[in-house]
């Protein structure tokens, strides 16, 4: 019987045990917040513009989380979770040029809030955001990088193409082939041959062409970033101060039966809707391909150009027919000329808007 009792007894502490624990505080502490160590501002040269970028550098000791937001368009928000910005100033200087106020708040003890007020409005295409991870060699920097907003040209057209200053930016190049057809074409080839085509048109027609690359290469650096490659492009155009921007390429899509020609534009003066409008209904008809109009994009080189631009995509290089065109001379010398119709048509459609009050 004693060993009978003994047995049960134990067999009670077994199940009983578990319930003490899971009912027990944990003996686990809370992580220890990253430090934010330093803060910085410089004021590098923005690629595209030409003028001084605000770029402003958070180190810590160990990696963190952060996110920006745009609460208002004056407004940009950190939020670095995983860290303590107590041993900073609490409001710091700003270059007074892209930024009026910043400052530094620590809504709990393990994040912090950094909130620049901002001399005018931007957008998310304005500014660009890195975070080291762990094991990059400075883990827990952060770098936010700010652009300061293109002031547009002062724009005069007058009717026809003698004298105008036009720069083509064939899409893509070098170590970025673009999009890949199903027969191997390359994008990178396709906008390189049409845009020689059109500046060979422009040029006997008097206008003056600017070509971001005249060969298959990077216009930045082999395989620069994005935002570097890009802005590299647009910096071209605004270098020599053109009349306009069109950027050539052909568009890809998952379902290979997608097809037809289509133009983008980002409206940041009264003509870059026209100019994409003239370019799509010319390059359209000549091509003979499905006319997908035209659409609104927060593209780069659309946004960061000083002069009206325009993004056109002659075809689908991802529909095997469309891909057979676009890799046609004959076909590539009737979407040239169809471009430089629509640029034809822009010029004295512009040159009326000038007139009116």
């Amino acid at each position: 019987m004693q060993k009978l009792l003994f047995f049960l007894l134990f067999a009670l502490c077994l199940l009983y045990a578990p319930s003490v624990q899971a009912g027990m505080p944990s003996s686990k502490t809370p992580p220890v917040p990253m430090q934010l160590t330093n803060l910085r501002l410089t004021a590098p040269l923005d690629i595209a513009s030409g003028e001084n970028a605000l770029q402003l550098t958070l180190d810590a000791n160990g990696p963190v989380q952060v996110s920006a937001t745009l609460p208002q368009p004056t407004r940009l928000q950190l939020t670095i979770s995983g860290s303590s910005g107590a041993k900073l100033a609490k409001r710091l200087t700003a270059d007074g040029k892209i930024a009026k106020a910043i400052s530094l708040t620590t809504p709990t003890a393990s994040t912090t809030v950094l909130t620049l007020q901002l001399v005018k409005g931007i957008t998310a295409a304005d500014y660009r955001l890195t975070n080291q991870p762990p094991g990059a060699e400075k883990p827990g920097q952060i770098v936010l990088t700010i652009t300061k907003p293109l002031l547009p040209l002062p724009l005069v057209f007058t009717p026809g193409l003698k004298g105008k200053t036009i720069t083509l930016d064939p899409g893509h190049g070098g170590s970025d082939p673009g999009a890949v057809g199903p027969g191997k074409t390359l994008e990178k080839n396709v906008t390189l041959a049409v845009a020689l085509q059109v500046k060979s048109l422009l040029e006997k027609s008097g206008a003056k062409v600017i070509l971001t690359r005249q060969s298959d290469k990077d216009v930045f650096a082999v395989n620069a970033s994005a935002p570097d490659e890009l802005g590299a492009r647009a910096a071209i155009g605004n270098r020599n101060l053109s009349d306009l921007f069109v950027d050539i390429h052909a568009d890809s899509f998952s379902d290979p039966s997608v097809g037809g020609t289509g133009t983008f534009y980002f409206e940041k003066s009264p003509y870059d809707k026209l100019l994409a409008q003239t370019l799509q209904n010319s390059t359209a008809a000549a091509g003979g391909l499905d006319d997908r109009g035209i659409s609104s994009a927060n593209f780069f080189v659309l946004k960061r150009t000083r002069m009206p631009a325009a993004l056109i995509e002659l075809g689908f290089i991802s529909n095997p027919n469309e891909e057979k065109q676009l890799s046609d001379p004959a076909f590539q010398q009737k979407a040239a000329q169809g471009i430089v119709n629509g640029l034809q048509s822009f010029f004295m459609q512009a040159a009326k808007l000038n007139k009116k009050p």
